[in-house]
């Protein structure tokens, strides 16, 4: 499937980012400050609960992040966006991950449902994608995946039916 790695350190979703791990015009992270994660701890191509592949990553929290000072003055809470978008972010680095070709981009979201905020004083953030499915036609890779993210353990956004692309066009 991969020779890639089945974790990944800050520096790689740096390379990630900059276009260097996946190779030119193929699935790119974001650069800091957009990139919402710190380390990817598990991927896979047919793991998870529905055996569709998954990935499991973190992000460390700090009270000087730069959403904190402008979401919102005087009550810091990260925006829901970012997280949905950090679920995003996996989604199509797994699909980089699996080889597949094409620069990545959302499509959707079915469901979202926010229980809770991370602010400051949280430590980390975890995330979990779940793939339901994960296809390769001739014009288009296209990922489905649900995602939770979790706050210190807390589960805090639920979100069904994420779709990201991947299109060499």
């Amino acid at each position: 499937m991969t020779d890639f790695p089945t974790s990944f350190g800050k520096d790689e979703l740096l390379k990630c980012a900059r276009g260097e791990l996946f190779g030119p015009g193929n699935a790119q992270l974001p650069e800091p400050p957009m990139l919402m994660m710190d380390r990817i701890t598990e991927i896979s191509a047919d793991g998870g609960p529905n055996g569709k592949g998954h990935v499991v990553a973190e992000f460390d929290i700090h009270p000087d992040q730069w959403f904190f000072a402008c979401h919102f003055p005087g009550n810091p809470i990260m925006p829901g966006c970012l997280g949905l978008d950090g679920l995003w972010q996996l989604t199509g680095f797994n699909l980089g991950w699996r080889g597949w070709k094409g620069r990545g981009y959302a499509l959707g979201v079915g469901e979202v449902k926010l229980t809770g905020m991370v602010r400051p004083d949280r430590k980390m953030i975890r995330y979990f994608v779940d793939f339901t499915k994960a296809v390769q036609t001739r014009r288009l890779t296209m990922g489905v995946a649900d995602g939770r993210v979790e706050a210190d353990g807390e589960t805090i956004y639920h979100v069904k039916d994420m779709k990201v692309a991947l299109s060499e066009s």
